[in-house]
């Protein structure tokens, strides 16, 4: 026996309730004439906090809408409702659904919302089934009679449904993965071997808690946190809060935003100067509207509270060192995050250089970012960040957040995208590089000879090997 995928739909697939939809589509028609009072009332409460008893009492007897009605009167209205609703798949929707065919399991939709509405949508989204309420249709008249054929799919109705599927096509549940917003499908969530709670409500978010189950949104990569119940990333409430009076230590100039495309996957290549980078392009970021997602070094993910709020944040964390053949491919989480239409930071030094490699004008890079662009064809934005250094050098172990009178200005600017060729990721990596070079003030274009202080403050703990010595100016050296 293998597992399968049961899917929720509304608040889980569909980005809110498919309820305004397939109504509009239905007064479209002529088969519904009538509003119910507080109709945008009740659709508004269940987007934000999911399914009430009320909701699926009127769920349960919409059978009577359908009374009388011959049994295909619905299909071109569904039809229509159906295009309507893959606008509201949310991008890690289609990810995940992949994810599971690819692994050879059955993608199912198991929802409240009745077959002859949702199956166009099923049809669309080239489901494997749809396990949903199912309204009963006289076989003499050939009209939908009020009545259900079967089980109202919600609840332990939608387990016994699901069970009876998985019964009829050798499917185990203990192998199985499910899906679901609401509180009211813990029966399903709890007998399946990988339940995963997505945009849940808040009873369900306090039980996938205690129960350390997967709590995830399908608008995000996995990982990201949301604020419960507003549905607002981390990071944006963060890039809020990262005002110029939060920093009074240092001054920030972000030029070229308009290069930074306002949707869409998109690579954003930034050169490497200091640990204030990362923070300097959360900000810069938000000065283009967008969030991202950031690959840094997995120490930083070690860090007590900064590592978590990195991680709830979306950073992608890569440990160069590993040899774990099991361990999690940083490309391979970038991947999907591009793919799901988000925007990630590299930095294609991987680290900050140190010694003399921090004052050459030649920026080196790893292929990363090329191959990347390559297999998700995203375009790939340079990023020149100047000045960071003064803020956090390399030799210290914290920032300098006490200069208020005489703050070091830092500099963000972001470039047109970068013409690629695909043919090798060596030559496309130092296209990226130069295309960053090019984004930085003059001063940075010229090999420059620093002084023992300026050398000492690129090496951790400000210690220069005597070999590199020589490299400062000679009429400011001096032994340490």
């Amino acid at each position: 026996m293998t597992g399968a995928a049961f899917f929720d739909l509304d608040r889980t697939l569909l980005r809110g309730a498919s309820g305004p939809i397939i109504t509009d589509a239905l007064r479209e028609a002529g088969l519904v004439t009538t509003k119910l009072p507080g109709e945008s009332l009740l659709y508004g409460v269940f987007n934000r906090f999911g399914e009430t008893l009320p909701s699926m009492v009127l769920a349960r007897n919409a059978t009577l809408v359908a009374r009388g009605k011959r049994a295909g009167a619905f299909d071109e209205a569904a039809r229509r409702a159906a295009v309507g609703l893959m606008d509201l798949i949310e991008p890690f929707a289609h990810l995940t659904l992949e994810k599971h065919r690819a692994a050879g399991r059955k993608v199912v939709l198991a929802t409240t919302t009745p077959l002859h509405l949702i199956q166009p949508l099923a049809d669309l989204l080239e489901l494997d089934a749809v396990i949903a309420t199912r309204y009963s249709v006289d076989p003499v008249s050939g009209r939908y009679d009020g009545g259900l054929d079967g089980p109202f799919v919600w609840s332990t109705g939608k387990l016994a449904a699901v069970r009876d599927w998985a019964g009829d096509h050798d499917v185990d549940l203990t192998q199985s993965f499910a899906y679901s917003d609401s509180v009211y499908d813990l029966p399903l969530l709890s007998a399946v071997g990988h339940p995963h709670a997505v945009n849940p409500d808040p009873r369900l978010l306090a039980f996938a808690t205690v129960r350390r189950w997967p709590v995830e949104h399908f608008s995000a990569s996995p990982g990201v946190f949301k604020v419960p119940f507003v549905d607002i990333e981390l990071q944006r409430i963060g890039q809020w809060m990262a005002r110029p009076e939060a920093f009074p230590y240092a001054r920030f100039e972000v030029l070229g935003t308009e290069h930074v495309p306002s949707e869409g996957g998109v690579l954003v290549a930034a050169n490497h100067r200091s640990y204030f980078d990362l923070p300097t392009m959360f900000l810069a970021m938000g000065r283009a509207g967008r969030t991202g997602r950031f690959m840094a070094k997995r120490e930083i993910f070690d860090v007590p509270v900064v590592g978590q709020l990195i991680a709830g944040s979306g950073g992608i964390p890569v440990d160069r060192e590993s040899k774990d053949p099991d361990a999690p491919d940083p490309l391979a989480a970038a991947e999907t995050a591009l793919r799901g239409g988000e925007l990630v930071g590299v930095m294609p030094q991987g680290t900050i250089p140190r010694g003399p490699d921090f004052f050459s004008s030649a920026l080196k890079g790893h292929t990363g970012v090329a191959r990347l662009a390559k297999s998700t064809g995203v375009p790939v934005i340079p990023c020149a960040i100047w000045g960071t250094e003064q803020v956090w050098p390399r030799s210290s172990k914290l920032p300098q957040m006490l200069n208020y009178l005489h703050p070091p200005q830092i500099t963000v600017r972001f470039g047109p995208p970068v013409e690629l060729k695909y043919r090798s990721a060596a030559a496309d990596t130092d296209r990226v590089m130069k295309a960053i070079a090019r984004l930085l003030p003059d001063e940075a274009r010229s090999r420059r000879r620093p002084t023992m202080e300026q050398l000492a403050s690129s090496y951790p703990g400000g210690k220069v090997p005597p070999a590199d010595r020589s490299f400062a100016r000679a009429d400011e050296a001096q032994d340490e």
